[in-house]
């Protein structure tokens, strides 16, 4: 007999960035290992429709889905716990909700009635969580709510699991992700922070039926009593989750403390036998490595006042760890503001001294990016990994970059630029797709890049090629420029090789130098990392790693 649909809901306290992403993640993969179809969705309160015209300093990484949707950087997470592709169905925003609610109310679709946000707001909710789970067809939906309770943002998403908990009480959960700090001069963690989110939720009409303890240490079981006691919960509800060194641990640590168990449980549920082989296998693969390589990652979106935010990358930066464990390496990397390359910015001294630094890496990545704050750092970086042989790897905006510094420097274009920062530049070897220049001139900037998984041509004998194994990729997209096909033919007569092709020849999705002139030069105008998975590391960046490698020894 089939069950009754489940869901999970993942609300946070005391602080933003306290690990419901990862949380949701590992519940639904600790769940998926015990044979449950699992639907992890995520909730963002903020009113823009997507995520994809939010500064990344203030946001962090856009994550984008096969279908071209712009969401938050924790649908990464899902996918890369799960190993698998999700919907569009699986993310929304209050932006989405309200402006569905509203359109459909000019349009009289509410037959005229006064339209509040209780019940109509809470009603379009649930009609988005049901048409992820009819379109995943799955046994338990974990949804993910961003932001901290008692934050206004996602009160109307609060109230929207409350009155699905009531009519569904026997199969609505609430687990409430909490921080407990350790003030260094008291010496003790303390838990009446995690206390009052608690009150902060039970003023909702809702109570957590788990928390997780988010910590930099494992909590003690004086504080898990403590913590049961004030908020009525059974103390076994209470499950410690301190710092790890690699999130991937976190599911494992989960299945210490029985979790998939007293979620199956409290969901009356047949517990079924949990399969985590595979998890646990690259786990303590990454465990046991001990050779380190070094990647200078050359970003600008970095800092956010006197701290780094390095969630910006996040999508990059895992990939690099899923090849590295892969391969039974460890992965260091360098945050290297691309500023600092740029004479005016660095003085004198320092840019001497930073370029000096450039040749102790391994390899030299340039991720994604838009504007012209420290792009002609990044393109003195892209000239000198070339010319000093240090395998480079150019994600989108990295390879558009890298095809200006081999315009600018061996087809002998000094001015050649890419028309994002110079619209009247002589030699516009990048430009901005045809299709995009009425949307730009009509600011319509919202989802409007060409987002979403498109088919690769690969061309035989190439290092894309001998990545993939296979003569055709499908890869993820989000940008506006490209190649201009006007300098395709100069650029390749000097020793360019454009590896990747869209199906119709137009589009230029990989570049790189062959092996007799470079290890390993290579840029793709997709997004690879976005493909990326523990289980299932990205071909071309576990060679670009095996090329760093390579110069190690």
């Amino acid at each position: 007999m089939k069950h009754q649909h489940k869901y999970i809901f993942v609300i946070g306290g005391v602080m933003s960035g306290v690990g419901k992403g990862v949380t949701a993640s590992s519940i639904a993969k600790i769940l998926k290992a015990r044979g449950f179809k699992v639907n992890p969705l995520k909730i963002d309160p903020y009113l823009n429709v997507d995520a994809g015209t939010m500064n990344p300093i203030e946001h962090g990484e856009v994550f984008v889905l096969d279908s071209g949707l712009e969401t938050d950087q924790d649908m990464g997470n899902y996918e890369r716990f799960l190993d698998q592709s999700l919907p569009a169905e699986n993310y929304m925003t209050s932006g989405m909700v309200y402006k569905h609610v509203i359109d459909k109310e000019r349009a009289l679709g509410y037959g005229g009635r006064c339209v509040d946000p209780v019940p109509y707001i809470c009603e379009e909710i649930h009609r988005r969580i049901e048409a992820s789970r009819r379109k995943t067809n799955s046994d338990i939906s974990i949804i993910e709510i961003g932001g901290t309770v008692g934050e206004f943002q996602n009160e109307m998403f609060i109230e929207a699991a409350r009155i699905l908990k009531l009519k569904n009480p026997n199969s609505v959960l609430f687990v409430l992700v909490s921080y407990l700090p350790t003030p260094n001069k008291i010496g003790e963690m303390k838990t009446k922070p995690t206390q009052y989110a608690v009150r902060s939720l039970n003023s909702y009409g809702v109570h957590p039926d788990i928390i997780v303890a988010r910590s930099d240490r494992p909590l003690d079981q004086k504080r898990k009593e403590k913590i049961a006691f004030a908020s009525n919960i059974p103390t076994d509800h209470i499950i410690s989750a301190p710092d790890v060194e690699s999130i991937y641990d976190i599911p494992l640590n989960f299945e210490k403390d029985g979790l998939s168990e007293t979620l199956l449980s409290l969901l009356k549920l047949k517990a079924k036998a949990t399969d985590l082989k595979d998890w646990r296998q690259m786990v303590a693969k990454g465990e046991r490595a001990k050779d380190t390589i070094r990647i200078g990652l050359v970003g600008k979106y970095f800092r956010t006042g006197d701290f780094v935010l390095s969630d910006v990358y996040i999508s990059v930066i895992e990939s690099l760890k899923h090849s590295a464990t892969a391969l039974g390496k460890k992965v260091k990397i360098d945050w290297l503001d691309s500023g600092d390359y740029e004479l005016g910015v660095a003085s004198p001294t320092e840019f001497k001294e930073h370029f000096k630094n450039l040749a102790n890496y391994h390899g030299l990545l340039v991720p994604g990016g838009f504007g012209e704050r420290g792009v002609e750092g990044k393109i003195k970086v892209i000239e000198y990994a070339r010319q000093n042989k240090i395998p480079y790897f150019g994600l989108c905006y990295g390879m558009q970059l890298a095809v200006i510094e081999y315009a600018r420097h061996v087809l002998g274009l000094s001015d050649a630029h890419t028309t994002e920062i110079n619209p009247d530049t002589k030699h516009p070897v990048i430009d901005i797709m045809p299709e995009q220049k009425k949307l730009m001139t009509e600011k319509n900037y919202g989802a409007t890049m060409r987002l979403g998984a498109y088919p690769t041509l690969l061309r035989k004998g190439t290092i894309a090629c001998d990545s993939y194994k296979a003569g055709q990729a499908n890869e993820r997209h989000r940008h506006r420029f490209e190649v201009n096909p006007e300098y395709i033919e100069s650029l390749e007569k000097a020793g360019l090789i454009f590896s990747g092709k869209s199906p119709d020849g137009v589009l230029m999705e990989i570049a790189e130098l062959p092996k007799t002139k470079h290890p390993f030069f290579v840029g793709t105008q997709f997004h690879p990392e976005f493909k990326s998975t523990p289980l299932h590391p990205h071909p071309l960046f576990s060679a670009f790693v095996k090329a760093a490698t390579q110069r190690k020894k």
